[in-house]
């Protein structure tokens, strides 16, 4: 298990006595975001079949969760990067002893090329969020969450590509918490989610737009799309503006970066949003982010 088991807190100002929000504290893996736990496992699988190579496009955090969980494991690690993925990011992935390679103007591209790169039998392709593999290791954080909270009846989750909400909904099935209310929350400019929910399956988001570049799949995984029907949910599209509120509010309420990713779900405790107002125990996935710093969030502070 190359997975931490994270924190679950009170936010220390938010929480009341008829509604209590809890922070389930993801940016703290070793990796920066919840992309660990789902792809640690699927490397760990890939060791013990005897590849000795991975190859992951990403934007940042699941091609940094890749190469954390390529060094401890062993195994050589390539990531295919878009230009859009800051310098910054690209620096803290080689530091692992991964190889970057930066191709195309968004993750299609980067994607396309890591495709044609895994060919070898040696070689391990690791999606980003569309695999079953990932969803059962990100689904060990509902194992703990409801451990520590087993009465929660409101989950509020940021989604990208559907990756973690798979997990999410994987680990609440696991457990029979059918009753559990999803909140899923995306920016405007990267709602591919919610588009897919109102057409009935995944459809080609038309431009992403958006400060949260890790929300930015422009197709997302078709199973989540299905199963979240069978969960009482509501998906909540905010501005990018609220977005970086929620991540600037975070920083100054707990001393923690994250990315405006993370902060779209936190947001929805700071508005006091409708889509909790019928709950008693919230928990926020603090999801985290890599491809942030003390002086963007400052920036966004001013």
């Amino acid at each position: 298990m190359l997975h931490i088991r994270t924190p679950l807190i009170l936010h220390p100002d938010l929480s009341t006595p008829s509604r209590r929000i809890w922070l389930k504290l993801e940016n703290l893996q070793p990796s920066g975001s919840f992309k660990l736990r789902g792809i640690g496992l699927l490397c760990s699988q890939a060791a013990a079949q005897g590849k000795r190579k991975v190859i992951c496009p990403s934007g940042g955090n699941a091609g940094f969760a890749t190469a954390v969980a390529a060094a401890r494991l062993g195994l050589k690690a390539c990531i295919v990067v878009p230009h859009t993925t800051p310098e910054s990011t690209r620096a803290r992935i080689k530091k692992t002893g991964a190889e970057v390679i930066v191709h195309g103007k968004v993750w299609d591209e980067a994607n396309i090329r890591a495709k044609e790169l895994a060919q070898g039998v040696d070689t391990e392709y690791v999606p980003a969020f569309d695999h079953p593999v990932l969803w059962e290791g990100h689904s060990t954080m509902i194992d703990e969450i409801l451990e520590d909270c087993p009465q929660v009846d409101a989950l509020v989750t940021s989604v990208g590509g559907g990756g973690l909400l798979a997990g999410i909904l994987t680990g609440l099935i696991r457990h029979n918490r059918m009753d559990c209310r999803i909140i899923a929350c995306e920016t405007q400019g990267s709602a591919s989610f919610a588009a897919a929910v109102s057409a009935g399956h995944p459809v080609k988001f038309p431009r992403i737009d958006t400060v949260a570049r890790s929300l930015g799949a422009s197709l997302v995984a078709a199973w989540p799309v299905q199963h979240i029907l069978d969960f009482p949910h509501e998906l909540v599209i905010l501005s990018d503006e609220e977005a970086i509120m929620g991540v600037v509010r975070y920083a100054s309420d707990l001393r923690q970066l994250v990315e405006p990713a993370c902060g779209v779900s936190l947001a929805i405790a700071y508005l006091d949003h409708p889509s909790i107002a019928e709950a008693h125990d919230v928990v926020i996935v603090v999801c985290g982010g890599v491809s942030i710093s003390a002086q963007l969030v400052a920036g966004w502070a001013r």
